[in-house]
């Protein structure tokens, strides 16, 4: 079993930034910005390319809760980045689809 499925079942203590039956958020352990947030499905899929099209409503709701939780942060007004990373040549560390919520400051060119 996955970190995050395991983290989503409680079997690993965790500080939830949200919590509902299909989604929780935490902060990143090793944090990039002083907002670095992972928005994380409960429902396990290995990374982006392995949504199927019936997910594609909690895609939704992920996006949707990135943007409650930017202004929860006090991040929406000055500006964020909802990042995915897919596989391991992206970054991905843990095969669990996840986003990164990141702000706080001003963040780098990447694109």
């Amino acid at each position: 079993m996955c970190i995050f499925c395991m983290i989503g079942e409680g079997k690993i203590a965790s500080n939830f930034v949200y919590q509902d039956e299909e989604l929780f958020a935490i902060r990143d352990l090793s944090p990039k910005a002083p907002t670095h947030i992972l928005i994380i499905p409960r429902k396990h899929i290995a990374c982006l390319a392995e949504v199927e099209e019936a997910d594609y409503p909690l895609l939704g709701r992920i996006n949707a809760l990135a943007i409650k939780l930017a202004e929860q942060e006090g991040i929406a007004e000055s500006g964020y980045r909802l990042t995915n990373n897919c596989r391991p040549d992206s970054g991905q560390e843990v095969p669990h689809l996840h986003y990164h919520l990141l702000g706080g400051r001003k963040l780098g060119d990447i694109c």
